[in-house]
């Protein structure tokens, strides 16, 4: 029995970096030696197609193949034209429209949230929930600040969500609708969303959460709320962090100063 192409025999990611590094390869090579945008181009997107077709897994299958398109397209690699169709088209298989109507896929920088646990004190062990988790940014950002917490995500992408679980090991990641699962029992649930999206988050957070849980919002805030407390810096984007069940649900200036001295 002849033995399996190499890629094929390796543990996964291991083919699919492979294959985005043959495409990168070929694409820099074919414009050293004279050959247009496009050709190069197509010849590097063609070979992350036929990478991908002995993989098994349609979503492996589906990420080996759009690992070239989207990576140029984050980098602002030239692309000729043609291809924009080609690169739009997996990506609403990846981040269907369902997701865009809550957020769009914008990831939280890594330092976002630092000083937010001199704000928020949460118990050892605390419940974490990161609603809409794309593929762990946030996840990473609120371990930054409590690495004890129980930290669990949950991302209607079925790819976000699978690389989530990827490159977060130590949390627990789940596939499906932040609206439809149960925010019971966590004591601070962190969002990145649409600014639309901001009343029906407070309003599911005090129907479910527990009195004195937290729910925290990177940039944007609730309408007609005001933040218990809040992280406001020109250099980065803003954090507003509301405290479920009227305990301290209206912040002076004074309150939140010394919030931030201890």
């Amino acid at each position: 029995m002849r033995r399996p192409f190499l890629p094929l025999s390796m543990p996964w990611p291991a083919p699919a970096l492979l294959a985005w590094l043959l495409a990168w390869s070929l694409w820099a090579a074919s414009q050293r030696f004279g050959l247009s945008p496009s050709w190069a181009f197509a010849l590097a997107a063609a070979a992350g197609l036929l990478a991908a077709v002995p993989i098994r897994g349609r979503w492996r299958r589906l990420l080996v193949a759009l690992g070239f398109p989207l990576s140029a397209l984050a980098s602002g690699a030239s692309m000729p034209t043609w291809a924009w169709p080609l690169v739009i088209a997996p990506l609403l298989l990846a981040y269907p429209p369902r997701a865009w109507r809550d957020a769009p896929f914008f990831p939280t920088p890594a330092h976002a949230l630092d000083g937010l646990d001199a704000l928020i004190e949460l118990p050892p062990n605390a419940r974490v929930l990161d609603a809409g988790c794309g593929i762990g940014h946030g996840l990473g950002a609120l371990r930054r600040l409590w690495p004890r917490a129980q930290l669990q995500g949950i991302e209607w992408s079925r790819p976000l969500a699978w690389l989530a679980a990827w490159r977060c090991p130590w949390a627990q990641l789940a596939r499906g609708d932040m609206w439809a699962t149960s925010w019971r029992g966590f004591d601070l649930v962190y969002l990145f969303q649409r600014p639309e999206s901001m009343v029906r988050a407070m309003a599911k957070a005090e129907a479910e959460m527990a009195p004195g849980a937290w729910l925290v919002s990177l940039e944007f805030g609730v309408p007609g709320r005001t933040p218990t407390a809040s992280l406001q810096d020109p250099s980065r984007r803003g954090v507003w962090a509301y405290r479920i069940g009227g305990i301290d649900d209206i912040a002076t200036p004074a309150s939140t100063e010394r919030r931030k001295r201890r």
